[in-house]
């Protein structure tokens, strides 16, 4: 199957529900310890059966691998761990021949210092187009208003190359020169890149770190117009010769900022909703609504076509930057008890973890995650509840190898285990004797097969993917209780956060006459009329009810 044989949805990214998978720890397929291209295409069956409708996959190319993949060594081809460019193109077409989309990594804003690009400019005479691919300076005293992405391990964006003689800039780690887009060559060979793997059939591209693209003195180097006027060439290229492709916009910023990100429908597609994240959390730890609802109503209107992504975890930290200092000591007291879950300005823990395991509280969140307005995305592994590994550095810790047995190496990989990528869990309450694919298949009621309803239940109501919200408030602030509309379709969503029985009292006298069918039994409830509409919710429980017209 071509990608022309997928449904022909220039929106078809709002009824998505993305699953992201790094390709090094999903499976193994040749039993050298390391998760590759060929080990996707084997496991798209399960991917398949999750319900979900796009795969995201994090960076697979040539790279020294200093930052996960994300320290780019050649734009064009896979790096050899993960196999060829011919499994890539196999894996696009066994995708799309299931009916899931393919949407891969563009780090846009620099690449590894060992990428042939910087190895020509660090020697290539001052001035010169090769030496301006990258920012360079004579001192380390420009751009000082810009902040220190990793405050844990930079102590400045400036660091000195003894080839060149010179410092050069990197928003992220000194290993990573930022791409210099005052240079129109750069542009010209970054949409060549996208060329190539459009070629090849992938639905989109999320673009990492693009807010950080142009450097000016005097301003934080974050946001800028030109950096805008970039996105919008790479959206007119796109849009001319790549119809029905996705941008999504990784912008780790206030949604207000984020907004400028779709333009006026001539950017992105897509952007995070990084905001809403941890206020989920922080909401469901205090018990109370009000972080969640302030979050979603601060959110600026987006063109119809635009959509916003939403997570609860990814391979990242739970980033911090974007809530206030009150709000992060908070979440880092309620969420990080042990020192070295915290990095950077965040949290680096998996879901389940961070729920203290709680099967209800988990299922409560993945129901607001997959409610909400905008595009949900599964990280993978947290469909069983996966653990973390806080031993490890950095953000490895939530990037282990997927559990999908018992067995030798929780199934990942036959190897020998000292040869593996990273260790698998073997603690256990998380480790993969007791957290794995298998045993969540046998058990009917386990998180995996509740996840698949619960996918499945969403993708029948394009309400959720392209409906607006509309906040009910009751006076019992426990409870979080929204509207979610879609043309003449209307769904009540109503959750509990507390680990306490709440009642509630809705006002609902506009739906007077009609009837709420809870959603996951189609049970009937009793009609609605012009008298507060009375519900009891038991611990961390949420219904969805859609409200059908009396006959």
């Amino acid at each position: 199957m071509t990608w022309h044989s997928l449904p022909d949805d220039p929106l078809w990214y709002k009824d998505a529900i993305i699953y992201e998978l790094p390709i090094r720890s999903f499976f193994d397929s040749n039993d050298d310890g390391i998760g590759d291209l060929r080990g996707v295409i084997e496991k798209l069956d399960y991917i398949q059966s999750l319900g979900v409708t796009c795969l995201w996959l994090l960076p697979f190319f040539p790279s020294p691998l200093k930052d996960d993949g994300y320290d780019i060594a050649d734009y064009n081809a896979v790096h050899r761990s993960y196999g060829t460019l011919d499994e890539f193109r196999t894996l696009v077409s066994a995708a799309h021949a299931r009916g899931l989309r393919i949407i891969i990594e563009l780090v846009l804003n620099h690449t590894s210092d060992q990428h042939p690009w910087f190895q020509r400019a660090r020697q290539a005479p001052v001035g010169s187009p090769d030496r301006d691919f990258y920012v360079w300076n004579e001192t380390d005293q420009r751009y000082r208003d810009a902040r220190i992405a990793f405050v844990d391990s930079e102590i400045s964006n400036w660091a000195w190359d003894p080839v060149a003689r010179s410092y050069y800039w990197h928003r992220f780690f000194h290993h990573q020169p930022d791409l210099n887009y005052d240079n129109p060559q750069v542009l010209e060979e970054m949409l060549r890149v996208m060329d190539c793997w459009l070629e090849m059939g992938v639905d989109g591209f999320r673009l990492d770190a693009v807010p950080y693209l142009v450097e000016r003195e005097g301003t934080t180097c974050e946001n800028l117009p030109e950096t805008h006027a970039i996105i919008k060439l790479i959206r007119h290229h796109i849009d001319r010769h790549w119809p029905n492709r996705l941008l999504l916009a990784e912008a780790n910023q206030k949604p207000q900022e984020v907004r400028a990100y779709f333009g006026d429908a001539d950017e992105c597609h897509m952007a995070y909703h990084f905001p809403v994240m941890p206020r989920l959390f922080m909401a469901l730890h205090l018990e109370e609504r009000d972080a969640i609802v302030e979050a979603m109503e601060n959110t600026p209107s987006i063109p119809d076509s635009c959509q916003w992504a939403l997570f609860l975890r990814n391979h990242d930290e739970l980033t911090l930057e974007m809530v206030t200092d009150y709000e992060r000591d908070y979440m880092y007291l309620a969420f990080s008890a042990l020192p070295e879950a915290r990095l950077n300005v965040g949290i680096r823990r998996r879901l389940a973890p961070l729920m203290n395991n709680s099967r209800r509280r988990i299922e409560l969140l993945m129901s607001v995650l997959l409610s909400f307005p905008g595009t949900p995305i599964i990280y993978y592994g947290d469909e069983i509840g996966m653990g973390d590994n806080l031993d490890l550095g950095d953000r490895n810790g939530v990037r282990t190898p997927m559990q999908w047995n018992g067995g030798r190496n929780g199934g990942f990989s036959n190897v020998d285990p000292g040869l593996l990528y990273s260790p698998v869990l073997v603690d256990p309450v998380f480790g993969y004797q007791a957290v794995n694919v298998e045993a969540a298949e046998r058990e009917p009621t386990s998180l995996l097969h509740w996840v698949r309803n619960m996918i499945r239940l969403r993708r029948l109501f394009k309400v959720f993917g392209r409906g607006g919200i509309e906040f009910l408030k009751p006076a019992n602030h426990k409870i979080l209780a929204y509207l979610r509309r879609h043309e003449a379709d209307v769904v009540l969503c109503v959750a509990n956060l507390s680990r306490s029985v709440q009642p509630v009292e809705l006002d609902l006298r506009d739906f007077a006459a009609s009837v709420p069918v809870e959603m996951f039994g189609y049970t009937e409830f009793p009609r609605i009329d012009v008298a507060p509409y009375f519900l009891s919710i038991g611990p961390y429980g949420f219904y969805w009810f859609e409200l059908r017209h009396g006959s």
